[in-house]
């Protein structure tokens, strides 16, 4: 028998695969101010903007009127000192946080909420931005990233404008040593061996005998092991 795949070693959370989180500085999400503050407006200013570690964009301290502070991913153009507005009545400028349903259509918007009060899970990778589409009974019609379109309720908050650090992956790596400790923020394994480069005793789509490759489609309840490729898809290829 072979010795267990990387899947399955991952499964026991050695060091090998733990990402080094205690330096992370914090999670980027929106206060939970009262319903009564969110209807108006409440003031708050850009402390600082900083970098975390395992995290594309960056990432500023925000310092509301009423002594509470929270972090959130910067929209491009923001400076520390700026102050923004979070509430329905506030501007519709860059760095502000406004319910989804009162932002205008064509605008772009970054960090969106999927259900009230979550604190933001939509579109907050550096040069990210959606495009709100159209107001509908049904909920706010937005247009993601990929192209797909979704509903968000119109009390979910988003931020206006386009995540900050936009050129990020156009700067080469240059070494292997800065690729390593890039994966090694996000807890991922570097070098990574390709599957089909294996024996077959050690992985899945391993062997070296040439002909019909093993299709890589796996089922959702596929045991860990057998779990490696493109697990339950729908369909493969390039999209046409």
């Amino acid at each position: 028998m072979g010795k267990r795949i990387r899947v399955q070693r991952r499964g026991r959370g050695s060091m090998t695969w733990r990402a080094s989180t205690h330096k992370r500085v914090a999670p980027s999400k929106y206060p939970n101010p009262p319903k009564e503050a969110l209807s108006s407006v409440i003031a708050g200013r850009i402390k600082q903007i900083l970098h975390d570690p395992g995290r594309g964009a960056p990432l500023a301290c925000v310092e509301l009127e009423t002594g509470e502070t929270f972090y959130s991913v910067v929209p491009e153009g923001v400076y520390e000192g700026q102050t923004l507005e979070i509430g329905r009545k506030a501007d519709v400028k860059v760095g502000n946080v406004l319910p989804i349903g009162d932002i205008p259509e064509g605008t772009m918007v970054c960090n969106i909420e999927l259900s009230p009060g979550d604190g933001g899970k939509l579109v907050r990778s550096s040069g990210a931005y959606a495009t709100v589409v159209s107001h509908t009974p049904e909920g706010t019609l937005v247009k993601l990233p990929s192209g797909k379109t979704r509903y968000v309720n119109n009390l979910c908050l988003a931020t206006v404008g386009v995540v900050s650090a936009a050129g990020r992956t156009e700067k080469p790596f240059l070494k292997a040593g800065a690729k390593f400790h890039w994966m090694k923020a996000k807890g991922h394994k570097y070098p990574r061996t390709r599957g089909r480069a294996m024996i077959a005793a050690v992985h899945p789509f391993g062997s070296g005998r040439r002909g019909g490759r093993k299709v890589t489609v796996v089922s959702r309840n596929a045991p860990p092991g057998r779990k490696v490729g493109l697990i339950a898809a729908k369909r493969t290829g390039k999209k046409k």
